[in-house]
């Protein structure tokens, strides 16, 4: 979807974080290298595009309005976003210079990398880092062929061969089209009905696919799926057109269940919850950039 044209652009957002921490347009324009008329013409033309007066100014400086706080509060967010998104895009670029190669699972990359990577440039700026993803067989086989420093993958237990320490919690969601007759049920599945029914999954080979069938495995296993397919973008894009119910992690689905594109299909007795894992090879213990990622990690 398109962005509203009331949006502003990244280095407007910039500004007005600027000014509301300085208190004066003119120390924000010198800190951005910018000048004061410039960055006056910016703001205004910021309240142009959004439609309320954002600063209060004054010959002491300037300051946000009531409804400038709340814009400053929600631009903070957006900035500290696009922050993440750059650490991961940069890490996805192969350098010469890596000083730091991670392989980590689709659900991981996709959702708490960017954070973490964003963490480490700010503790470690030089730190030169590579991202590859794969699914989480595949992340275990880079791991121990020591393709990777470190590794990140979903599932029950540490894969054979390797070390591990968990790092996050995550829970597997049921999730379906606001169309589909599970959206207007009144009682949870039960683990013999999710057992019994074709649902949208990953790969074999996936951590998400993987304790999906350990936990339903009480129940005779998982039925046949009805697709198989190998992200979690992919996954959501089949439950909204209708294909079908989809398992998949809850990281993935919270903005499409607050803004009611999916809805949550809640499943009793079925332990659906799951460890997410940093791992090395077994007697290795990570040294370096990678014992500093990990701990950075745990802390967040």
């Amino acid at each position: 979807m398109p962005l509203s044209p009331r949006v502003p652009e990244l280095g407007a957002l910039e500004l007005l974080l600027a000014v509301a921490r300085l208190g004066s347009v003119g120390r924000a324009a010198a800190e951005l290298g910018v000048s004061q008329p410039a960055a006056s013409a910016r703001i205004k033309g910021m309240e142009r595009q959004i439609g309320v007066p954002l600063l209060e100014r004054s010959p002491r400086g300037s300051r946000p309005t009531e409804t400038g706080r709340v814009v400053v509060e929600w631009a903070r967010n957006v900035v500290e976003a696009a922050q993440a998104l750059d650490a991961g895009i940069d890490a996805l670029r192969e350098r010469r210079d890596a000083r730091l190669t991670v392989v980590a699972s689709l659900t991981v990359a996709e959702y708490l990398m960017p954070g973490w990577l964003l963490a480490l440039h700010q503790v470690s700026p030089d730190t030169s880092v590579t991202l590859r993803t794969a699914n989480s067989a595949d992340v275990a086989a880079h791991v121990l062929a020591g393709d990777a420093d470190l590794g990140f993958v979903e599932g029950p237990t540490t894969p054979p061969g390797l070390g591990g320490a968990v790092v996050a919690a995550d829970r597997l969601v049921v999730v379906v089209a606001p169309s589909h007759p599970w959206a207007r049920r009144r009682t949870p599945l039960t683990g013999a009905e999710l057992a019994a029914t074709a649902l949208v999954l990953r790969e074999p080979g996936s951590g998400t696919r993987e304790v999906l069938e350990q936990a339903l495995a009480p129940y005779g296993g998982a039925a046949k799926p009805r697709l198989e397919l190998a992200s979690s973008t992919a996954l959501k894009a089949a439950a909204m057109t209708g294909a079908g119910p989809v398992c998949l992690s809850e990281l993935a689905v919270i903005e499409e269940l607050a803004t009611g594109r999916l809805v949550a299909v809640p499943v009793e007795g079925v332990d659906l919850a799951r460890p997410l894992r940093a791992v090395w090879p077994a007697g290795h213990r990570p040294a370096g950039p990678a014992r500093e990622l990990l701990g950075l990690t745990r802390k967040r």
